[in-house]
C-alpha cells in the first residue's frame, strides 16, 4: 500500500463546513484514469481532483477533475480549491501571486490575492460558447446553453424568491441535460441585497450531483449569460453571488467579468488533512 497526501478543501468560504468540499490527491503519478475514477466515485463529492506535475512549459502543475461518474477538462471550485491545497502543501509555489494551472481546458491563469488578512484564488474561466435554447421545463424564463468545459442550461428565474423556493425534478432535469448535451442546469435570480445580488443553484443529476452547493463553473455560466444579454449592467461588472443555503451552505463566489474575461473566485479553508492509501 503506499500512502499518497491527500486534502479535503471547502471552497467559496472561509468558514469551515459552509462551501463546496473537493478532495484533492497529491502527487497522484502512479494513478491511472480508471483508479481516478474509482477514487472520485468513493469520496463522493462533486468533485475530486488529482495534482500532478506538469507537462506544458510555464505550467505551475496539471490538474486532473473528476465527478463521480466522468472526468471533466475543467471546473471551478475545483480549480480553485486544488490551487489552495497545491500552495499549502508546497506542492506548487506562486510567482509574484500567479499561478498556471494546466487540465483539459488548456493553461489557465490564476492569481492569488491578500487583503485584510483574506487569501483569494482567482481563475480565469476558459472563454465561454453561448447559444440561446428553449425548454419547456422552466415555462416563460429565458435559458441559454453555456458551454466552459461543463456545459450549463442556464435560466433566469426572475426573482431570487424563485430560486430559493424552486423544487427540483431531477428525472426531468437529466432529461433536460441529455437533450442538450449538458452537465446540468444552473438557475439564478435577483435578491436585491447589494452585497450579494444574485443567488445561484446549481443541479447535474446526470453526474450523480443533485444539487451542486457552490459551483464555480455554473456561476461562471451565469456570467456569460449577463454578459450575452445585456443584462451585466444590472450588476456591475464585480459582484458576489450567493449559494447553498438550501443544502445546509452559504457560498459565496466573487465575480469579475470584462468585455474578454471572466473570473471568479473565493476563500478556501482545508478541513481535512492526511493521507489515501492506495494500491
Amino acid at each position: 500500500m503506499t500512502r499518497l497526501p491527500f486534502k479535503q478543501v471547502d471552497v467559496f468560504t472561509g468558514r469551515p463546513f459552509f462551501g463546496n468540499p473537493v478532495a484533492v490527491v497529491i502527487g497522484a503519478e502512479q494513478l491511472g484514469t480508471e483508479e481516478m475514477q474509482r477514487i472520485a466515485g468513493w469520496t463522493n463529492l462533486s468533485e475530486t481532483t488529482f495534482l500532478l506535475p506538469p507537462t506544458q512549459p510555464g505550467a505551475s502543475y496539471r490538474l486532473r477533475i473528476f465527478t463521480p461518474r466522468q472526468e471533466l477538462p475543467f471546473a471551478g471550485h475545483p480549480t480553485v480549491g486544488s490551487a489552495h491545497a497545491a500552495l499549502e502543501s508546497g506542492f506548487a509555489k506562486a510567482a509574484n501571486g500567479k499561478l498556471k494551472q494546466e487540465c483539459g481546458a488548456g493553461v489557465l491563469d490564476l492569481s492569488i490575492e491578500d487583503a485584510g488578512g483574506v487569501r483569494r484564488i482567482y481563475v480565469r474561466a476558459p472563454a465561454p460558447k453561448v447559444q440561446a435554447v428553449e425548454t419547456s421545463l422552466f415555462k416563460g424564463a429565458r435559458a441559454i446553453r453555456v458551454d466552459v468545459g461543463p456545459v450549463w442550461v442556464v435560466i433566469d428565474m426572475g426573482q431570487a424568491e424563485s430560486v430559493d423556493a424552486l423544487q427540483s425534478d431531477m428525472a426531468a432535469i437529466e432529461e433536460l441535460s441529455a437533450q442538450f448535451d449538458a452537465t446540468g442546469v444552473t438557475v439564478f435570480g435577483r435578491s436585491g441585497n447589494s452585497a450579494t445580488p444574485i443567488h445561484v443553484r446549481s443541479f447535474a443529476p446526470a453526474h450523480g450531483v443533485p444539487e451542486d452547493p457552490v459551483c464555480g463553473s455554473g456561476n461562471i455560466s451565469v456570467a456569460a449569460f449577463l454578459r450575452e444579454t445585456g443584462l451585466l449592467k444590472e450588476f456591475g461588472p464585480r459582484y458576489t453571488a450567493r449559494q447553498g443555503m438550501q443544502v445546509g451552505r452559504d457560498g459565496q463566489v466573487q465575480v469579475r467579468v470584462s468585455a474578454d474575461a471572466i473570473e471568479i473566485g473565493g476563500e478556501a479553508v482545508t478541513c481535512v488533512d492526511g493521507g489515501l492509501r492506495v494500491a
